[in-house]
């Protein structure tokens, strides 16, 4: 690359990232049914809700507010949206697919029509301008249904419904999408389970048994769905999606060393070992032992797992995690579900997740060369407080230093000899946040005035960003 003096290969894929459940609205249109997104309550107590024993995946508008219901009317808005992304010149949109848009219950045994021709409309809309969709086809939207009567992922008959889900998919759209990932973030279940896996753990003890059968079963799902993207759309590629931040010892205290290494290995590589090498990691056995994990694994589940492995692999990177073994006493600083002791060395976002550019550049090198595989980071950005000014600007020039900082790092990534695919930013239009619930917890280049008490016109704005990405990915990455 360095002789080429190009920091960034031809055809790299520039673009932005988003989810349904987070930007769509019409929660309740085109015989959509009932998801996990749509129970979750807004504001910056969300996690702590889902958090308490009993919650009850029912909605409560006296107790709550809603965001997810309207959120910032992609539904009816898209065709506006779109044309702003290809105004910045997106090579690739990665969004997801509504599970009870296509299954409103997950049960059905035929796809709605109403939902499958909602999204030939989005997909149509995106080619018209030249843009690649990257479809996620479960991101934390599970119907309501699979939640309450079977279980979420415990339930091994959710593969049967999930596996239904995404034949439908791909046969329909096996002429508009080749890039494709299975989970979002499959392994953030480790410490939240309640969003990508459909229940929460009501007693400590059986934690690790319940999370870890429901990887299983995601693990068998996956394999199904590659399998039935290589059968059904050949050319297509078809990746996992995981949560990754590089796990960094306090100090040099042997202790706290393995400690970080073994928070690493389950954390960060355990879902991407599964789905890369076909097989559970040496390291796991351990780990369940001490766990009492004991997995219920069928006849040809291993079988499968190993034979139908992911093309490449797409992750989020928001933070790095600095961890000892003992807290006591010691700072913890929030992040993206993760929580780990207070780096000294980082400065913190507004919402006291840890800023850490090099840290990408570390993860793509070890994930590289674990695994020898195209890596495509699907998101990373920057959720901070954003000013109109009097003049209707947005000068929301911290969210440039952000990305600038962290596409530097990429590049670096790339000159070490890492196969970068390419970069969508988290949230390249204002959406609702999955952890708070809150719309001021801004990461787009285009501001939506919609606010945390349900006010707002909906009407677009561009930020300063925005003309700033735009020549990011005109030049290909050379002009930052």
């Amino acid at each position: 690359m360095s002789g080429e003096n190009k920091r960034f290969p031809e055809g790299f894929l520039w673009g932005g990232a988003t989810a349904a459940n987070q930007l769509e609205g019409g929660f309740h249109e085109g015989n959509k049914g009932l998801n996990i997104a749509d129970v979750l309550p807004g504001g910056k107590e969300r996690l702590k809700v889902l958090k308490e024993p009993g919650f009850d995946f029912e909605i409560d508008n006296e107790k709550y507010n809603y965001p997810n219901h309207e959120a910032i009317d992609f539904y009816h808005r898209y065709k506006e949206d779109i044309a702003l992304f290809a105004e910045m010149g997106f090579k690739v949109y990665r969004m997801s697919i509504a599970w009870s848009r296509i299954f409103p219950t997950g049960t059905e045994l035929e796809p709605n029509e109403e939902g499958l021709a909602f999204y030939d409309r989005v997909f149509d809309e995106l080619h018209k301008h030249g843009i690649e969709p990257v479809v996620t086809i479960s991101h934390y939207e599970m119907p309501l249904t699979l939640v309450k009567d079977y279980g979420g992922w415990r339930s091994r008959e959710v593969i049967t419904f999930f596996e239904r889900y995404a034949k439908a998919i791909l046969n329909r759209y096996k002429g508009k999408v080749k890039y494709w990932m299975t989970f979002n973030e499959i392994n953030s279940a480790l410490h939240f389970p309640i969003m990508s896996m459909g229940f929460s753990v009501e007693e400590e003890e059986t934690k690790y048994q319940q999370i870890f059968q429901g990887f299983h079963h995601q693990f068998v799902a996956s394999s199904l769905a590659v399998k039935a993207c290589k059968e059904i759309i050949p050319t297509a590629e078809i990746g996992c999606m995981i949560l990754v931040a590089p796990v960094y010892s306090y100090d040099c205290n042997p202790e706290n060393v393995m400690y970080s290494l073994q928070e690493e290995q389950i954390f960060t590589f355990f879902c991407g070992d599964v789905h890369v090498r076909g097989e559970y990691p040496a390291y796991s056995k351990r780990f369940f032992k001490e766990h009492n994990v004991m997995l219920d694994i069928q006849a040809g589940d291993l079988e499968l797992i190993k034979e139908y492995t992911v093309d490449y692999i797409g992750f989020s990177y928001y933070m790095s995690l600095t961890q000892m073994k003992d807290k006591t006493g010691v700072e913890i600083t929030p992040g993206n579900l993760l929580e780990g002791v207070k780096n000294p060395f980082l400065k913190a976002s507004d919402w006291g997740w840890e800023i850490d550019p090099t840290g990408l550049r570390i993860i793509l090198n070890k994930l590289y060369d674990r695994y020898q595989l195209p890596l495509f980071v699907v998101e990373n950005g920057l959720g901070a407080y954003d000013k109109v000014e009097e003049d209707g600007s947005i000068q929301d020039d911290y969210r440039i230093d952000y990305l600038r900082s962290h596409i530097e790092a990429m590049a670096e990534a790339v000159e070490d000899g890492v196969d970068l695919m390419g970069y969508t930013s988290w949230g390249c239009i204002d959406l609702v946040s999955a952890s708070t619930g809150e719309f001021s917890k801004r990461y787009g280049f285009i501001y939506v005035d919609k606010h945390d008490d349900g006010t707002g016109t909906l009407e677009r704005k561009k930020k300063k960003s925005f003309d700033w990405y735009q020549r990011v990915i005109a030049t290909n990455g050379e002009e930052l």
